[in-house]
């Protein structure tokens, strides 16, 4: 499962004597513990943004007047909420400040939509769907076919124009989802040939969405 770790720095405490991260960060990464994570800037920099009857009311600093603050975060990847706790209790800055450890909300099946995505995908190239197809790309996405580079919505429908409808059976299929990216790998059939096809996901909110696919020819 999955935790959010809140790195709160105190201002007020002296940090001269905390030992460093970087062993924290590199022992937890061998493990596998941690997953990401990166240092915030100081409050004086935040911008804090609310929205009251209609109108954007801008703040600058952070949401709430203390001296303790979010100065980093990490992502955990543990079998309990007690060896999350531990790990945070390993931390450095636990030492001056505080760790908050919460649970990521795990209503998720994000491989399960990513088997779904490239179900969609088959069904509308089969039916020759270009505007089914290319709504399973973000706006940004990049497609190299053999070589040859379709970069954005617009490259990627006048690709799909071209191609028509076309059979496609993915034979084999792995996943690998990080986060809010994923990597695919597949074996891919379309009438005739046979390709492997490389794929970047990138989840953006409702939905997965393909931001990269390199596509070439089997060769075994």
């Amino acid at each position: 499962m999955k935790y959010m770790l809140l790195v709160c720095g105190d201002d007020t405490n002296d940090a001269s004597d905390m030992a460093p991260v970087e062993p924290w960060v590199e022992e937890l990464g061998d493990r596998g513990v941690r997953r990401h994570g990166h240092r915030l800037a100081l409050p004086a920099d935040a911008v804090t943004v609310r929205v009251r009857g209609g109108e954007v009311l801008r703040t600058d600093g952070p949401f709430a007047e203390t001296k303790e603050y979010v100065a980093g975060f990490d992502i955990l990847d543990c079998d309990s909420l007690e060896e999350a706790i531990e790990a945070a209790a390993k931390h450095p800055v636990a030492t001056i400040g505080a760790m908050e450890v919460r649970p990521f909300w795990e209503d998720e099946d994000a491989e399960g939509e990513i088997r779904r995505l490239e179900a969609e995908l088959t069904e509308a190239a089969r039916t020759g769907d270009v505007e089914r197809t290319v709504a399973c790309h973000a706006q940004d996405a990049e497609v190299v076919s053999n070589g040859r580079p379709y970069r954005g919505v617009e490259a990627l429908r006048k690709l799909w124009v071209e191609t028509g409808p076309v059979t496609r059976e993915v034979l084999e299929f792995r996943v690998h989802v990080d986060e809010s990216i994923a990597f695919g790998h597949a074996l891919v059939r379309t009438d005739d040939r046979l390709l492997r096809v490389t794929t970047g996901y990138r989840n953006n909110g409702p939905r997965w969405l393909i931001v990269h696919q390199h596509v070439t020819e089997a060769t075994s």
